[in-house]
């Protein structure tokens, strides 16, 4: 079992998902199947990147993923408190302009 920790705040117009532990291979499928039951019209959905150790190109097309499906819906996309080595990965793919930034939000 992946070592990974997931905990969602809800408010009308955002969703705050803190995940805790590493994305990849063995995790994003948990995190892609909590937010594919999330309604992202009109809402901004948070990903709290905070407690991220180790982020790979699973991770990387998880999010791609989930960007897309929000711009579709008419939601948004929101990364908060990104690990350096997640930046890393997104600037060594030319990803890194997709998506929206947040330093920080309030924590589930």
């Amino acid at each position: 079992m992946p070592a990974l920790n997931i905990a969602v705040s809800t408010r009308p117009d955002r969703i705050v998902v803190l995940v805790a532990g590493d994305l990849d291979v063995d995790t994003t499928s948990h995190v892609a199947d909590l937010t594919r039951a999330i309604d992202l019209r009109g809402r901004v959905l948070t990903l709290d990147m905070s407690a991220v150790g180790f982020m790979d190109s699973s991770g990387l097309h998880m999010l791609l993923v989930l960007r897309r499906r929000a711009l579709a819906e008419g939601g948004t996309l929101e990364l908060a408190d990104v690990p350096r080595q997640a930046l890393r990965l997104l600037d060594l793919t030319g990803t890194r302009d997709l998506f929206t930034y947040a330093d920080h939000h309030d924590r589930p």
